[in-house]
């Protein structure tokens, strides 16, 4: 049996860790809700959203992705000192601009979500919202430091820490919900949870703590790599201002990106607190395959995309990305629909929501699902532009795809309700993910080859629905044990058809 490619490995291992770190957030889920209810959800997520958005700026987001490729010129050159001194100028001047900007937030977090944020939320849950929101740009603070130590780990091809860090972080959430919200009432088998009243802030607390394990997991990594901090802020520098080069489109394109969630999320305000709890949670199941067959394959990618390029390797670049969206059509279509078919009944003897709230969950997990695809997709796409140290394109797209949600929304929400949201951002999405990897297939010829990938996969999603749905019905268990058996028996025929695409993870 040949062995396994550094890439085929990277991706597996990444596939590991971020399916365990979706299982926790699933997990976490399911606790918080069983404590704060959808309303809570939706006030949880409304106070992350200008955070977050600040994040995805000015650490891991924006600046880490622009930040990979110059730092693995460095290091393809043998000039590790000189890349851990850029680091240092970089993570430097990220820290102080995100302190800057948290100031700026924390002093108008008041207006931000009675205007922007959340303008359907009753008055006492913005305020609440609000006060969530400055607390949590203390983890932003520290994001700022541990999201550039994931990117740098990234660029010197190490993956096993910065996957253990979001791990870490799900942790340090749970213990906030477990431990510092409020658990009476709440028995996880025999066990039976303290009460000490914090309520969501407790959640907030345990975000900060996450953040804090988040950065020092990573620490031995920067040890074991030689790092050697430097207290410079720098910005004149060719090699600063070749990362402010790449960063300028990449800051539009993550502005762009976090003006969707910010939108989406002032549009579920309109259906309330428990809408926009339905909505983020929804997201939250479709998300656990989406990163494991989207965000762990493209992760592992960018380095050795962008190495590719730089040593003028086409053919292997125009191979390695289409094997990648091989392997996601393989596996998605299938996903999409055998989670479809048992959402409900999992969600129902998960959270043991009345009818109405399920109704809700169900739709716009439904909704989302419809995208799981395009989104898979989409993150390939994005990263084998930036491997070309093409920002410009990607941002162009994903701001036409803010326009294009928000319109198709507004169209959409009236008629359909909630649901609405998330068709619009499942259409939208997968619109944009087509049209970039046909821009792409222009240059690398080839790349949007899939063979009977297609056709093996929708045969996966049939068949595999079909047996899934049908033992629902008649195996003559509890429901949730039903359930698992039928998504289970439906996984194992869904992997069977599509294998030989599958199995080309093997091969990256």
């Amino acid at each position: 049996m040949n062995k396994l490619s550094r890439l085929s490995r990277i991706s597996l291992l990444l596939s590991f860790f971020f399916a365990a770190d979706k299982a926790l957030a699933f997990g976490k889920s399911l606790i918080f809700s069983k404590i704060v209810g959808l309303e809570g959800i939706g006030i949880f997520g409304a106070a992350n959203n200008i955070p977050d958005y600040l994040s995805a700026l000015l650490s891991g987001g924006a600046l880490g992705m622009a930040f990979i490729p110059v730092l693995r010129e460095y290091l393809d050159k043998g000039e590790r000192r000189e890349s851990w001194e850029l680091f240092s100028k970089v993570i430097n001047l990220a820290f102080v601009i995100t302190g800057f900007f948290a100031v700026i937030i924390i002093l108008l977090a008041g207006p931000l979500v009675k205007y922007v944020v959340a303008p359907g939320f009753s008055p006492a849950n913005q305020l609440l919202t609000a006060s969530l929101m400055r607390l949590d740009l203390a983890a932003i603070v520290i994001f700022s430091i541990s999201g550039l130590v994931m990117a740098s780990l990234q660029a010197n091809q190490h993956f096993l820490l910065p996957a253990l860090a979001p791990v870490l972080y799900n942790l340090g959430q749970i213990f906030g919900v477990m431990i510092l919200s409020p658990n009476s009432g709440i028995h996880l088998g025999p066990i039976q949870l303290p009460a000490y009243g914090m309520g969501l802030y407790g959640m907030v607390y345990g975000v900060i703590l996450g953040a804090s394990l988040h950065l020092l997991i990573q620490v031995p990594g920067l040890i074991r790599y030689q790092f050697h901090w430097t207290p410079v802020i720098e910005w004149k520098s060719p090699a600063i201002q070749r990362v402010l080069i790449l960063l300028g489109p990449r800051v539009l394109t993550m502005a762009s990106i976090q003006a969707y969630f910010l939108m989406r999320d002032n549009l579920a305000s309109r259906f309330g607190a428990i809408g926009a709890g339905a909505l983020n949670l929804g997201w939250t199941i479709e998300q656990v395959p989406e990163t494991i067959f989207g965000t762990a394959i493209a992760v592992a990618l960018l380095p050795s995309l962008a190495e590719f390029i730089n040593r003028r390797q086409m053919q292997d670049f125009t191979q390695t990305v289409n094997r990648a969206l091989r392997v996601m059509l393989a596996l998605s279509l299938p996903s999409a629909v055998l989670l479809a078919l048992t959402v409900r009944p999992l969600a129902q003897s998960f959270f043991n929501y009345e009818p109405a709230r399920l109704d809700l969950l169900t739709v716009c997990t439904w909704a989302f699902l419809i995208g799981l695809l395009g989104d898979t997709w989409l993150e390939v796409a994005v990263r084998s532009f930036y491997a070309n140290q093409n920002t410009r394109t990607p941002l162009i797209a994903a701001f036409l795809q803010v326009i294009a949600f928000v319109v198709l929304s507004l169209i959409l929400s009236p008629i359909m309700g909630l649901a609405g949201i998330p068709l619009s951002a499942a259409l939208t999405f997968t619109t944009q993910a087509i049209i970039l990897l046909i821009i792409l297939n222009r240059r690398f010829p080839g790349l949007l080859n899939m063979d009977k990938t297609l056709f093996r996969a929708i045969a996966s999603a049939v068949f595999a629905g079909l047996v899934t749905s049908g033992l629902i019905y008649l195996l003559p268990f509890s429901n949730l044990l039903t359930t698992i058996a039928a998504l289970f028996v439906g996984g194992i025929i869904a992997i069977a058809i599509v294998w030989s695409d599958a199995k080309q993870i093997f091969n990256l």
